[in-house]
């Protein structure tokens, strides 16, 4: 596969509003990492992951993330688990049990599908949840799943680019045109069109000096993968942009610690580097993404049961989130 840069989409397309900060979350139940899956959503389901989506929206979060694998080898079960269910599915399943908040692919592996295809999936769903879909891509690290579906392991960083490229253009475009090194098309038509004009937001996600170059380049926002407003890495995607795009717009993105709103009750066991006690300290804690020039905040709250989790959500929204301000 050639490595040469593949021009980048015509428009930027930025959704984030100008001059406060907004909040997300990726949702429990529909992966289930040892890294961050509670005990407790082992025994969920569907109940509990709309009660979750609700309690986001109802808290005024911007958007709700669903990840994405299409299977997990034998060697990362024990990390990863296998439970992870299907992105582009659960995000139809939540266009229609919400009614407001965004909902966000976190992230979508595009390099491992046809663009023309994705851009179907991601179109359908723009429509059926009257226009609320964020693409969050990004380029994957399961070798096995590139294996079996992909380009080349060890290629996957251009077919990305090119990935995301593609995508843009069936999002924009009836007839698209591709004439990368590994997708051609033309005169292929796709219905239904995105609700969203001219396009959906494309937010490519990651933190290596590739991934910063490719958000830079090819993407609308930015999804970190690393915790905290680092500084520094935001000054090198800021330069990478005027190089690349002339300063052309980019919504950034934040990866908080986990919160806790108060003090936590006896037998919750917090992670180490909680930011937890009153809705000030939180603030304060989130006033420095928004110092930084983040303008959208993923976030997380440790959980013993789904109630406790959506009071945590509703007493953030309700408390904290407003004490951010602009």
């Amino acid at each position: 596969m050639s490595n040469r840069p593949i021009p980048p989409p015509a428009d930027v397309v930025t959704v984030l509003p100008a001059g406060r900060t907004v909040f997300g979350m990726q949702l429990p139940i529909q992966s289930q990492s040892t890294i961050y899956a509670q005990p407790w959503e082992q025994a969920a389901g569907a109940g509990e992951l709309a009660a979750v989506a609700l309690a986001c929206e109802a808290a005024g979060f911007f958007y709700v993330g669903v990840c994405d694998h299409t299977f997990i080898p034998d060697r990362l079960a024990g990390a990863m688990s296998t439970t992870w269910y299907d992105t582009i599915a659960t995000l139809g399943w939540l266009a229609g049990v919400t009614t407001g908040i965004r909902l966000l692919s976190h992230i979508y592996v595009v390099a491992l599908r046809h663009p023309l295809r994705a851009a179907k999936e991601f179109a359908t769903v723009d429509v059926l949840s009257g226009g609320r879909v964020i693409c969050g891509v990004g380029a994957g690290h399961v070798a096995e799943e590139f294996d079996q579906m992909g380009p080349d392991f060890d290629h996957r960083g251009p077919a990305t680019d090119e990935a995301i490229v593609g995508l843009a253009k069936g999002l924009a475009e009836e007839f698209p045109v591709l004439d990368g090194p590994r997708w051609k098309a033309g005169g292929l038509g796709l219905k239904p069109r995105p609700a969203q004009a001219p396009r959906p937001p494309i937010w490519a996600g990651g933190s290596s000096r590739a991934a910063l170059r490719r958000a830079a380049r090819y993407a609308d926002g930015w999804l970190p993968q690393s915790l905290g407003p680092n500084v520094e890495i935001l000054a090198e995607l800021k330069g990478l942009r005027d190089d690349y795009r002339d300063g052309a717009p980019l919504d950034i993105g934040g990866l908080s610690e986990c919160l806790h709103v108060g003090a936590p009750p006896s037998g919750l066991q917090l992670p180490r580097g909680t930011v937890a006690g009153p809705p000030e300290a939180l603030a304060e804690y989130l006033r420095t993404f928004a110092d930084a020039g983040v303008g959208q905040v993923q976030v997380r709250f440790p959980s013993r049961s789904v109630g406790e989790l959506c009071d945590q959500i509703a007493a953030f929204g309700s408390d904290v989130a407003p004490l951010v301000g602009s």
